[in-house]
């Protein structure tokens, strides 16, 4: 079973880009291409045509960051933390903050 360093809901710090220094949650993950879309970060704009739903037009929406441009952050040292592994007691894999050991799945 593989486990992904970052998740849907997780709290994440941009480390690149024109984003960089800025934290957010994290809305969307695809295993796909490893990029992650954030809530209200990377904001792009796109030419949407009229559909059935609604009309068109120039729509604002968040745009995909790749995965190596984000930290995960520690809710004990409340900074973007490397990802570390552990096997609990019982079998499962759990991540853990390569800095001070804190378990990051809940």
């Amino acid at each position: 079973m593989q486990t992904r360093r970052v998740k849907k809901g997780d709290m994440v710090e941009v480390i690149a880009g024109k984003e960089k220094g800025k934290t957010g949650k994290v809305a969307k993950a695809t295993g796909k291409n490893d990029r992650i879309i954030i809530e209200k970060l990377n904001m792009v704009k796109r030419h949407q045509r009229p559909d059935a739903k609604g009309k068109g037009g120039i729509v604002e929406k968040e745009g995909s960051i790749h995965i190596s441009n984000v930290l995960l952050v520690c809710s004990k040292c409340n900074r973007g933390v490397r990802v570390g592994y552990k096997i609990l007691d019982d079998g499962k894999k759990v991540r853990v903050c390569h800095k001070c050991g804190e378990l990051l799945d809940s």
